[in-house]
């Protein structure tokens, strides 16, 4: 095989660097990628039960939640900062430290659970379609969702379960396999619709004279009970658990500052998650306190505290405001798979086989194993444990991040030959042992072995929010040791 054989097939127009004119992303484009981070239903969940369920003090999370962010901030900035200089998506910025080859299948772990998840999150979003469709034949005709052949059901899904999962996994294909310039749009508009979304109930409730909210809410942030009964422990456990569900982006966040205009940029969309967080969460507060007290005022039986924007709608008797909930929810769903499971997949689809793979091919393995995964949740994915293999495959993600960043910032001091990215010549910086660093596996390894064992192992399952943490120390240091001259 010749050398310019060679050359070619570790090269692709999707992966190669940016050019110049398509670095338009500023801070923000960046503020919104941030907001759809945190504009899931997960987080909305995540956080409320803080508030709520867990009943923990209001400074408590937030500084909690601030300290995360300042985590997620830094460490996507180090690992974005490289990617946006020299305009290259993760699993490039993956081949400097470890071989062209082995940024290949290393990179695989990271797309196996954005695929796993992809389906999983599809099959959860076609819910709110299929509220959607029962509705609008229920106002069609009252008695047709009676009918004999709503209640065959096949996987756990009936026919309007059916049509809703396929509708959206098509709808989610069509959209996220159009490119970065319409996923810019798309993440830009989500963003701020779905924060419009939440600034109406916000005004909504705080209008209602009976509800008095915002004197509720007012108790809740009271200065002085607040840092009477502030737990300084309770402040890192909520810390761990808020980057533990950010952690995901982090490793992958180069597939997006690759497209920022400058460095300055980057950092200043980055700190705007600080503005994003504290936005979210006053908004998240005020709403689920004034859902809670609306409910109990009118006699509605609330059962569990509500922490889930499916459980309140479902609670709501107005048709209006259902299909309009449930309109912000599959914007707000979707955008956060479009950036944490589809486009990172899809580009490490692409870094598997360059000469093979297109934005359209790569997504149509992406909505192919989403929709096989989709199908099987419930019935299976759900029932068999396989989430645990899930997060063992996660424990990678930190050991990773470390291995690239020691690598890049000490080891190589911030030097990347962008040519040799794309070459698989004799003479290539990154052909290590025909393409593999093995040097890096090691580290790999021996960082997988300790976050992990904040998963499996009970005497240290108390450190499992941090385990991201813990690989990317472990692991650096261990890269550095034997990387390093």
């Amino acid at each position: 095989m010749s050398s310019e054989k060679e050359k070619f097939n570790l090269t692709n127009w999707e992966i190669v660097s940016v050019n110049p004119v398509d670095k338009n992303w500023d801070w923000k484009d960046m503020f919104c990628f941030w907001s759809v981070g945190l504009q899931s239903i997960m987080s909305f969940a995540l956080i409320a039960s803080l508030y709520f369920v867990y009943n923990l003090n209001f400074y408590e999370v937030l500084f909690g939640s601030l300290l995360a962010s300042l985590l997620v901030i830094y460490l996507s900035y180090i690992i974005g900062k490289p990617s946006q200089k020299h305009g290259i998506p993760f699993p490039v910025f993956l081949r400097v430290s470890s071989g062209y080859q082995g940024a290949k299948f290393i990179s695989l772990i990271r797309g196996i659970v954005g695929i796993f998840f992809f389906g999983v999150q599809t099959y959860f979003i076609s819910k709110s379609i299929g509220y959607l469709i029962r509705i609008s034949l229920f106002q069609f005709d009252s008695e047709i969702l009676n009918n004999d052949i709503f209640f065959n059901y096949f996987m756990t899904m009936n026919l309007i379960d059916w049509v809703s999962f396929v509708f959206t996994i098509l709808i989610q294909y069509f959209l996220f396999s159009r490119g970065q310039k319409f996923i810019r749009s798309f993440i830009n508009f989500s963003a701020l619709f779905v924060y419009l979304g939440l600034l109406l109930f916000f005004v909504v409730l705080i209008a209602d004279p009976e509800l008095f909210v915002m004197d509720t809410f007012i108790s809740k942030i009271n200065l002085e009970n607040g840092f009477t009964n502030f737990q300084f422990k309770n402040m890192i456990g909520i810390t761990g658990t808020l980057f533990a569900y950010f952690s995901i982006l982090i490793m992958n966040f180069g597939d997006y500052s690759r497209y920022v205009k400058s460095s300055q940029e980057l950092l200043k969309g980055n700190l705007s998650l600080i503005i994003s967080t504290i936005i979210y969460s006053f908004l998240l507060l005020v709403i689920v306190i004034g859902a809670d007290i609306f409910f109990k005022s009118s006699l509605i039986s609330t059962q569990n505290l509500l922490t889930n924007p499916t459980d309140i709608v479902g609670k709501i008797n107005n048709t209006y405001i259902t299909v309009t909930v449930l309109i912000f929810i599959f914007f707000a769903s979707s955008s956060t798979n479009l950036i944490a499971n589809y486009f990172p997949s899809q580009n490490i689809l692409i870094n598997l086989l360059p000469n093979s793979l297109s934005l359209k091919s790569s997504g149509f393995l992406i909505i192919l194993f989403g929709f096989l995964i989709g199908i099987f949740w419930t019935p299976f994915f759900s029932q068999n444990g396989s989430m645990s293999i899930i997060d063992t495959l996660s424990a990678f993600f930190g050991p990773i991040f470390g291995v690239m960043i020691f690598d890049y910032y000490v080891v190589k001091n911030k030097v990347v030959i962008n040519k040799d990215l794309f070459s698989a010549r004799n003479d290539s910086a990154y052909l290590y042992s025909a393409g593999w660093h093995i040097k890096a596996y090691y580290s790999f390894i021996i960082g997988f072995i300790f976050s992990s064992a904040s998963i499996w192992n009970s005497k240290f399952m108390f450190l499992d929010t941090f385990s991201f943490i813990i690989g990317f120390i472990i692991a650096g240091i261990t890269y550095y040791l034997l990387a390093s001259d």
